[in-house]
């Protein structure tokens, strides 16, 4: 048995688009649900989401029936969170609130076993097939995709050097925290926001790194995609369900 090939970040690489759905409802039949959509990414959150360890192995397991790749998002830059989570199987991680190169040097060294990095050896886990995969030592730290958050001022002046580090996949620009920093919380579509994301992603390509971003509305996802952006989240579970239920239950009280 082999290490499987991680297909996000080989598609990051040959810069094909990669069109992506959060899930926050921390629920594996949801999840499953939406893996079978044609979403080529699925965020499995545990930052703002009521995810725990069991629960993202039960998701990890849901999502393999289907045709996206899961990307699990800890809940903060953490080398033994970020430990167990690999252990698990998940191969590519969105490390949020990275605030310089230091720090996404870190997140790096987290995903990599030694000599390259810091993970912790363990011989029989789902990541290799429960010791199966014979050639997953081997391939392991290949196979790994990071994926830095820049959410704040700091990060955005920093990004050319968050950009530059070896193991760093992509940088994904986080819209309401980056909009909240800048003195915009809760209006991600003011100018001044506006324009600090367009200015980062065009960096992040400048740097030959994927670029990445969270848009739930189409006009927006389709504005970035043009920009350049690589992985653009287009939606969230609990949107779709909150907002088909409002339209649903609106058109019978009418």
């Amino acid at each position: 048995m082999e290490t499987p090939s991680n297909r996000f970040k080989q598609a990051l690489k040959q810069e094909r688009l990669q069109i992506g759905l959060w899930c926050s409802l921390a629920n594996h039949v949801s999840t499953e649900v939406v893996a079978g959509a044609g979403f080529d990414w699925l965020l499995i959150d545990c930052e703002h989401a009521p995810n725990e360890l069991t629960g993202v192995h039960h998701q990890l397991q849901a999502v393999a029936a289907g045709t996206a790749t899961p990307i699990v998002r800890p809940p903060w830059n953490d080398m033994v969170i970020i430990k167990r989570l690999l252990d698990l199987g998940a191969q590519t991680l969105l490390i949020p609130f990275v605030q310089s190169a230091e720090e996404a040097a870190a997140a790096v060294a987290a995903t990599r076993y030694p000599p390259d990095g810091l993970r912790g050896v363990a011989s029989t886990t789902r990541a290799n097939r429960f010791g199966r995969a014979t050639d997953y030592f081997a391939r392991a730290n290949e196979e790994i995709c990071v994926l830095i958050q820049l959410e704040s001022r700091q990060a955005l002046a920093r990004l050319d050097e968050i950009a530059a580090v070896e193991g760093v996949d992509g940088v994904f620009v986080g819209p309401a925290d980056l909009s909240a920093d800048l003195g915009h919380l809760g209006d991600t579509a003011h100018p001044e926001a506006q324009a600090a994301f367009a200015d980062a992603v065009a960096r992040i390509r400048a740097a030959g790194k994927a670029p990445g971003i969270l848009a739930p509305v189409e006009a927006d996802a389709r504005r970035w995609i043009e920009a350049g952006c690589l992985f653009v989240a287009v939606g969230a579970d609990v949107g779709l369900l909150a907002r088909h239920a409002d339209a649903l239950a609106q058109r019978f009280k009418e």
